[in-house]
């Protein structure tokens, strides 16, 4: 993994803590948290304060996610917002934190310049044993405060002030005013200052969890499903529950729900362009296994590529081939059903609240397109590249590094986007795919 760590397509972005003062803040919020302390002086934080250095010390990636749920988290600056989420269990967790941190970042940032301040994504769930569990998982709430209590100090101040101004007696007791004064020399003036977060809470309907192999969880759809990456999970409070061998009823369910859309159907984006790529990413794929040197291939080698080892090309790029022939013009349209190799590669989600899941669920059930994965998967990216030719490593990482990386905003962008093109599509091939979809009609 090394490569990946240097090129910065693993552990990017990482807060990188140095500070003696902030070491020593750390380790007071990690001891207040787990009872635990580091001897590192010099490491690497994400969003929620985790550190793969201290990880590896203390032998427990889950140091701050106890059981996989409820994670803690330690926030040294309120920079560690724009910071990934590692070892993330919930695909919702990373979004909390965010919008907890910016919902408060001007208090946050006058806490974090004295202390740390420690919190935890609260629920009512506190393992999880079955997968039934994970539905009795409604509401997150976060509750923080600093190592020292300055949020809980600073309430009790408030409180105090109240009964100073409206007893008869506040200003002849003298218990009272020396409580206030011990209290204001911790906290400050929170009068004209006050100190408090918002109250924050979160519903938890549709997420992926890394719990029990890998389960999506659609709760808040017309029709409501639980996908997994394995077999199907059984004794869940849902009707419906599919393994990825499921492949009609997957689509089925996206289909249902309106979840997502066909490329070529996409509006603004160069669908063809978009369909040859993954097609590269497939010749890739191939290659790799072929063992084939793929040191400093272009665009123009990967599709020279694809003419010499045609022989060893799988379905999905013959079939994604016609749909871009059919794309420009240059040929009828083709069917491409839900049970098809390829029929997953020739979707992106809708312009839903939840299209970085639907994208998630996407990139998994189509994953030689590395890109995707990448960008919407790192767990299983990260999974996969482990078990990739060495040839096949170096290709990838040298191509995220200068197609995504160079313009990751822009990439984002041209493949799931959803801004309106000036023209509208040629209405009657518009009509074929209003009709029947790039895989043709599913039966319901």
């Amino acid at each position: 993994m090394n490569r990946l760590i240097q090129s910065g397509l693993m552990f990017g972005n990482l807060i990188h803590v140095t500070s003696p003062a902030l070491v020593e803040r750390y380790n007071r919020a990690l001891k207040h948290l787990t009872g635990k302390t580091t001897e590192q002086t010099d490491f690497h934080i994400d969003i929620s304060g985790f550190s793969p250095e201290i990880g590896d010390e203390l032998n427990d990636p889950l140091y701050l996610n106890h059981n996989g749920v409820n994670r803690q988290f330690i926030l040294l600056t309120t920079q560690q917002k724009t910071a990934p989420l590692l070892e993330a269990k919930f695909s919702t967790s990373r979004g909390i934190l965010r919008q907890f941190i910016e919902a408060n970042e001007s208090q946050l940032f006058a806490l974090t310049a004295k202390d740390a301040v420690a919190g935890e994504l609260v629920n009512s769930v506190f393992d999880v044993t079955s997968p039934a569990r994970l539905f009795d998982i409604g509401t997150i709430t976060i509750e923080a405060d600093t190592t020292q209590g300055t949020l809980r100090d600073a309430d009790r101040l408030a409180s105090l002030v109240d009964r100073f101004k409206t007893e008869d007696d506040g200003w002849h007791d003298d218990v009272l005013i020396a409580e206030m004064i011990g209290l204001a020399k911790r906290t400050g003036d929170v009068v004209r200052n006050p100190v408090r977060l918002k109250e924050m809470s979160f519903s938890q309907e549709n997420f992926h969890t890394s719990h029990f192999g890998g389960l999506y969880v659609f709760q808040g759809m017309d029709h409501p499903a639980v996908i997994s990456s394995g077999e199907a999970v059984e004794d869940v409070p849902i009707k419906y529950s599919f393994g990825f061998k499921h492949r009609n009823q997957i689509a089925k369910f996206l289909e249902y729900n309106d979840l997502v859309e066909p490329i070529v159907k996409a509006r603004g984006i160069d669908a063809a362009a978009i369909l040859r790529q993954k097609m590269d990413f497939i010749v890739v794929d191939a290659a790799g296994d072929a063992q084939v040197d793929l040191t400093g291939a272009t665009r123009r080698d990967i599709r020279g590529l694809a003419r010499r080892i045609s022989d060893r090309l799988p379905p999905e790029w013959h079939a994604l081939q016609k749909l871009v022939q059919w794309a420009e013009g240059d040929a009828s349209w083709p069917r491409i059903s839900s049970d098809h190799p390829a029929y997953f590669y020739t979707l992106r989600a809708a312009d839903v609240p939840d299209a970085d899941l639907v994208n998630m669920l996407l990139s998994e059930l189509s994953p030689k397109d590395i890109r995707q994965l990448y960008i919407c998967h790192k767990e299983e990216f990260y999974r996969r590249y482990r078990g990739w030719s060495d040839t096949k490593k170096a290709y990838v990482v040298d191509f995220l590094t200068r197609e995504y990386v160079a313009d990751k905003a822009g990439a984002r962008e041209a493949l799931f986007g959803h801004d309106a093109p000036l023209e509208e599509p040629a209405p009657i091939r518009d009509d074929i795919v209003a009709r029947v979809g790039p895989w043709g009609a599913v039966r319901r």
